[in-house]
């Protein structure tokens, strides 16, 4: 570890101001190299570089930099009316300074468009009591796990350590947790979905990498894991990566888990999201999450739970701590209903050519089939039949196809006719008199879907063929007028379809349009694409199940569609049950018992314990489908193929795991009373006249509304956000903005309800780009791009190195400081804004409120901006005085606040070595070949090294950063600094 006396690092330390290239630097980080002298990573801070980032190399024959004394600033009276320069520019300061390392309370509570629930914000909180803020946020279906990571990220940026940030998604989500994160924590992201990645190569230099040139972005994970942009990927480090429904990185070998392997070690902060990440593997649940903490278990299949608890928070809608702030936000669901669909006639002799030719063959007789799994075929084909006679019938011809592409399909001719038998059979019966089909008409006409109706409804099934025949059949038998015309129409109207099938954009306009309260789309048809992730009920309580999966998770998954944090309404869900007519009620057939017993199950967990996977303690989807299955092919007792009680009572999944929830929250320093006190002082300092220069103005129909024309700076900030919604909204021409937390809300709910008038039919481009529903009006945070941008540019209206004079009620001069430690990430350990009196007499005393010392100095709006009259030299005098006090004082502080993050130093380093050792016992144990236990080997040595320079990298480093900030001097002949404290002075000097 580099200490203080390395007089390369004492000439040069995160934090520390530089001029290089005739421009202003922030040293972020600081590094030796062999022979190209000391590397400095820094961000711009004049106007010209304001943000960018750089790398200078300090060596005679690459790049000069200076770096800015501290000693040697300006000392500037500020003439400003009510000394608002002055005022603005510490605010600023204090809003641009990142908190240190060691402030672990949440500092951004309250500040955003969302409710404020205590265990929302426990994701966070847990976070950053780690060394890196990693996490697996694992809450239940519906908690609101999108607002979970939102809070976490705007904490991030508060601290520094969020500026660059990648969020990977499934694709159909990627505007809904776009649109999340900026209309709810006003954090901007660039959507790389296959519009936004046209609009970047018409945007960008040639040949440059978006991956650097955005430093948000949102991403889907189908796009990401493309050989495509690997190289892309491994030339950026991101501050914070979020990978959502990160369950499907488990398996190893996978594109995703070599994505996931990928970023893992190129970021600082990493948040896995997903409600079912454990899929029965204990080795597989152990490698999700040592992608978060690589030392955290030796051995990925055996580790005892407590060594991942500091990995990961869990909590379900009944935990107690959820149901007792959320209870009267989220409607209680009503029993989940089987609904009984008695087959037709034709349907009825396909369920006996089924049975009895292929399920339960009579006669002893084995079903007609052979291969790789012969034995579950069967049930394939029954599975697809209780989807629709068209699944079957899809399903018989792919089959059929594969026959007669097989090298050996004349030892299937049995096989082949038998299927062209089924398939014939299925083509007898008509969607018109399809049981299910005839039902689902009946209950959705009962429900009072139809024109004119605002009712809406989700339907789920596992087939995209049943979905394909539903969407052509239930136009007209609801009443609604068939869409017709070009391709782009084909799905659209209130009858629409959604699969992955369908482009990016067009899966994200569907899920869009469904929120819309005005939208025309009023029955969505989907497959499990839209059981992960996706929000549907703002405007729906209603889902049926036209065909049930084998498997609880999935279930679970789809119903919590609607039944989730937000919903009104008591979300009510059914599903409907095909039922031979000569079944008998009291000895019902092995797939309808199977299903409606999943159907209660479900809903059973959901009341009590809160998660489905429990039940057959497999944790994964296709696992429980294959169980289920072989159950039934095995003639298996139903109440052991579902038992009544988990499986898995002891699981580390069933219960609640949360950190504590206690701890006060950090406030930090303000000069002025809320963000729009600042803003409001900001836009008149510096544009003087904002109402006419950049159009200010205060609605007249909506008093809480502030509309002003941004400049090409801030412009350029919001470029980033949907072309439609800058489009639709105008937002570069006229920004609307508003304080108010009711008005934004009212405005944001007044957009889902919106569609722009639509016509009916065929859409236009305009007016999709009318249906966004992105509000009007934007909710200004501390960290919006608004305020930033603010920030900024009352920063550049003081010159560098410079800082102001104030006459204000002292006694004698009062130095403002700014002074902190950094590690070698730029990260500070240490944070303090000391004032500093007694210089001129020697005797120098320190009052850390900084806020504290202007308040009682009578610093604040309104205050009458007295002229300085005492000696400006002798001020300028004390300023290395003021320097060398304050850098004492900040050593002294050091101790105090370095203790907590070099006792988690020293513990990390601590485990390492107990991991790294339990490592090689490990793989010594293993009969592994040569090259095997050779890589294993440098496996562990390569996560030692990484883990080794993390330490290093984020201990303390380097001499304090000072910076005088401001001076307090006396009014009036009396009070001020003359001749006599001149003398006092030189006389000390002599």
């Amino acid at each position: 570890m580099t200490t203080a006396a390395d007089p390369v690092r004492a000439k040069f330390a995160a934090g520390m101001q530089v001029r290089a290239r005739d421009e202003d630097w922030l040293v972020v980080e600081v590094n030796d190299t062999a022979k190209d002298g000391t590397r400095l990573d820094v961000r711009g801070t004049s106007p010209l570089v304001r943000d960018q980032r750089a790398v200078f190399f300090v060596h005679e024959e690459l790049d000069h930099v200076t770096p800015l004394r501290p000693e040697d600033t300006e000392l500037v009276p500020d003439k400003s009316a009510e000394c608002r320069q002055s005022r603005l520019f510490i605010d600023a300061l204090i809003r641009k300074t990142p908190l240190p390392l060691s402030e672990q309370r949440l500092a951004t509570v309250g500040s955003h468009l969302v409710d404020d629930l205590a265990y929302q914000r426990e994701p966070a909180r847990a976070a950053l009591r780690g060394l890196r803020p990693r996490l697996l946020i694992a809450d239940a279906v519906g908690l609101g796990k999108t607002l979970e990571i939102g809070l976490l990220l705007s904490e991030l940026i508060r601290r520094g350590r969020g500026e660059r940030i990648l969020v990977v998604t499934p694709k159909h989500i990627l505007e809904q947790f776009q649109h999340e994160l900026w209309t709810r924590f006003a954090i901007p992201l660039v959507r790389l979905d296959s519009t936004g990645i046209e609009r970047i190569r018409q945007r960008i230099p040639a040949g440059r990498n978006p991956f650097s040139y955005y430093k948000r972005a949102i991403i889907s994970i189908d796009t990401l894991r493309s050989d495509r942009w690997r190289s892309h990927l491994m030339q950026v480090t991101w501050d914070a990566v979020v990978i959502d429904e990160s369950h499907k990185l488990i398996n190893t070998g996978t594109k995703n888990n070599r994505l996931a392997q990928l970023l893992a070690p190129k970021t600082d902060a990493l948040v896995l999201a997903s409600a079912t990440p454990h899929n029965g593997q204990r080795e597989s649940f152990g490698e999700l999450l040592s992608l978060l903490d690589p030392t955290a278990i030796p051995d990925t299949s055996d580790y005892d739970e407590k060594q991942l608890e500091h990995l990961y928070v869990r909590r379900h809608k009944m935990s107690s701590d959820v149901s007792a702030e959320i209870g009267h936000m989220w409607a209680s669901r009503r029993p989940s209903e089987a609904l009984d669909c008695v087959a037709s006639d034709a349907e009825q002799r396909v369920f006996e050519e089924l049975y009895d030719v292929w399920v339960k063959p009579t006669g002893g007789r084995p079903a007609p089939v052979s291969g790789k799994g012969a034995r579950l075929f069967p049930y394939t084909l029954l599975k697809a039949f209780l989807s629709s006679h068209t699944a079957l019938a899809e399903t018989v011809r792919n089959r059929v196809a594969a026959i007669d592409r097989d090298p050996e399909r004349d030892k299937r001719v049995a096989e082949r006719a038998a299927l062209v038998e089924l398939g014939e059979l299925a083509g007898d019966v008509s969607v018109q008199s399809a049981a299910k089909v005839r039902r689902l008409v009946a209950e959705l006409k009962q429900l009072g879907v139809g024109p004119g109706s605002p009712v809406r409804v989700v339907i789920f099934s596992e087939r995209r063929a049943t979905l394909q025949m539903l969407q052509q059949a239930l136009p007209a038998e609801l009443g609604f007028t068939p869409v017709g015309g070009a391709d782009e129409a084909k799905n659209s109207g209130p009858v629409r379809q959604l699969h992955g099938g369908l482009a990016d954009d067009e899966q994200q306009r569907i899920v869009k349009d469904f929120g819309l309260g005005d939208s025309d789309l009023r029955v969505l048809l989907t497959g499990d694409i839209a059981a992960e992730g996706v929000n549907l009920h703002r405007h729906c309580n209603q889902l049926i199940h036209f065909d049930l999966p084998w498997s609880l998770i999935t279930i679970e998954q789809r119903n919590g569609r609607i039944d989730r944090y937000g919903q009104q309404h008591s979300p009510e869900i059914r599903a409907l049950l095909m039922v031979r007519q000569d079944e008998d009620p009291l000895l019902p057939s092995a797939d309808r018992l199977v299903s409606k017993r999943l159907l209660e199950r479900e809903y059973e967990v959901h009341r009590t314990l809160g998660d489905a996977g429990s039940i057959l303690g497999l944790r994964d989807e296709e696992a429980e489908r294959v169980r289920i299955t072989n159950g039934l092919a095995d003639g298996e007792d139903f109440d052991t193929i579902l038992p009544t009680e988990p499986l898995d009572p002891f699981d580390l999944f069933m219960a609640d795991h949360t950190v504590d929830g206690s701890g006060e929250h950090y406030r930090v320093p303000q000069l002025f009373s809320s963000t729009r006190a600042f803003v409001e002082e900001a836009l008149e300092e510096v544009y003087q006249n904002p109402e006419q220069r950049i159009g200010k103005t205060w609605s007249t129909d909506f008093p809480e509304m502030l509309m002003f024309r941004p400049d090409a700076e801030l412009q350029r900030r919001l470029l980033v956000l949907p072309q439609s919604y800058l489009d639709e909204r105008g937002v570069l021409e006229q920004l609307r903005v508003t304080f108010d937390r009711g008005f934004a809300q009212q405005r944001l709910d007044r957009a889902r309800e919106r569609s722009g008038g639509r016509s009916k039919g065929a859409i236009t481009k305009q007016e999709r780009r009318e249906t966004s529903g992105w509000p009007d009006v934007s909710f200004l945070t501390d960290q919006h791009p608004v305020v930033e941008w603010l920030t900024d540019k009352v920063l550049v209206r003081l010159a560098r190195n410079t800082a102001p004079v104030i006459t204000a009620n002292v006694s004698g001069p009062v130095f403002l400081m700014q002074g902190m430690y950094a590690n070698a990430k730029g990260h500070p350990t240490v944070l303090a804004w000391p004032c500093v009196t007694g210089l001129e007499r020697g005797a120098p005393v320190f009052d850390d409120d900084l806020v504290g010392v202007l308040e009682r100095a009578g610093i604040r709006p309104g205050m009458v901006n007295r002229p300085f009259t005492g000696d400006e030299q002798v001020l300028k005098q004390l300023v290395p005085a003021a320097v060398a006090a304050t850098r004492e004082h900040l050593a002294q502080l050091r101790h105090e606040q370095e203790g907590p993050l070099l006792d988690q130093l020293t513990e990390y380093g601590e485990r390492l070595v107990s991991w790294r050792r339990a490592s090689q016992a490990a793989y010594e144990q293993l009969t592994l070949g040569g090259v095997r236990r050779e890589h294993k080997e440098q496996q562990v040595q390569n996560t030692a090294i990484e883990v080794e320079q993390l330490i290093e990298q984020l201990a303390p480093q380097g001499d304090a950063m000072v910076r005088v900030i401001g001076v307090l001097v006396p009014a009036g002949p009396d009070g001020h600094v003359g001749p006599e404290q001149r003398k006092n002075h030189e006389r000390k000097g002599a």
